[in-house]
């Protein structure tokens, strides 16, 4: 029997590549000496052609961002592929940063001008309102008890709950295989909740983090990781060959960009900016250098919500 295809040598690979997931997914710790987590290639990107802005006016948020200089603009920093931060360079990578870059370019700011700050979940309404962002980038799911406090462009991305799983297994293809499987995500999440409601007979396991959950997945001690497919398309970007997302959404999250609330210039300018974007290739290109590296085509962007 060939050496490669044993199960010690299969099993192997997949404890390397999980300790080359692992060593990538390490953003806690900037050490010298640890290996940058891997994210998009730097000449993969497309750039943005800034444009002329001047004739955006009547937005408070904008005005203040031009006598400053540049944008500030929220974001992830633990989303491998969608919002990263390299804790060496401190430099932020994905597809959201991407949004961010491209919709800043029709704002009139280079990259070189847009500072991006990390804002956790719990806190990105209160930075909208206390200026503390220009916008937000960063799996913000649009919804009503959230447009009470802050203001929304796009949708830029329509997620839903999805799986991770190996890339050799084809026993799961959607929610209706769980029964009977050791089913991971974040302990507490909506992903995990749902699940535990609507599916009880998967074995459901929670983490801290979905990272753990990853490592147990390509371990073999978990059969499937469980969260919106944008951050699951993120996992199998990293390690290609090792896993896949598979089956039909089973939750609808429409991702937007978080502006203050009553600051309709610049909600209105945004979603300008994601169409113009989205129609000349922009949001394409953007999303095969980054997400698109999971194996996943791109999708056809979602229809901009004026509102």
């Amino acid at each position: 029997m060939n050496r490669e295809t044993t199960p010690g040598a299969r099993a192997g690979k997949r404890v390397l590549a999980a300790a080359v997931l692992l060593a990538a997914l390490a953003v806690g710790c900037g050490k010298a000496g640890t290996p940058p987590p891997k994210g998009p290639q730097a000449s993969a990107l497309p750039s943005y052609q800034v444009q002329d802005a001047s004739s955006i006016t009547g937005s408070p948020t904008l005005d203040a961002a031009r006598s400053r200089g540049h944008l500030v603009v929220g974001a992830k920093e633990d989303q491998p592929y969608l919002g990263q931060k390299n804790p060496a360079s401190g430099e932020y990578s994905g597809f959201d940063i991407e949004i961010a870059k491209m919709v800043g370019a029709s704002l009139g700011f280079p990259p070189d001008k847009i500072q991006f700050k990390t804002i956790a979940s719990a806190n990105r309404e209160t930075a909208l309102q206390n200026g503390q962002v220009d916008y937000y980038v960063g799996t913000y799911t649009i919804n009503d008890n959230r447009k009470k406090l802050v203001g929304f462009a796009g949708p830029y991305f329509v997620a839903g709950q999805s799986l991770l799983v190996r890339k050799n297994d084809n026993t799961i293809h959607g929610p209706q295989d769980l029964n009977g499987k050791k089913v991971c995500s974040a302990a507490g999440s909506t992903p995990y909740q749902r699940i535990q409601s609507q599916y009880p007979k998967a074995k459901l396991i929670g983490y801290d983090t979905y990272s753990a959950c990853v490592d147990n997945l390509i371990t073999d001690q978990v059969d499937t990781v469980t969260t919106d497919n944008a951050i699951l398309l993120g996992y199998a970007a990293k390690v290609p060959d090792e896993l896949k997302v598979v089956g039909p959404l089973f939750s609808t999250e429409p991702y937007g960009i978080g502006v203050p609330k009553n600051d309709t210039a610049l909600r209105s300018a945004l979603n300008d900016a994601l169409e113009h974007h989205e129609q000349n290739g922009d949001w394409k290109r953007a999303f095969e250098a980054t997400l698109g590296l999971s194996g996943e085509p791109a999708p056809n962007p979602p229809q901009i919500n004026r509102y």
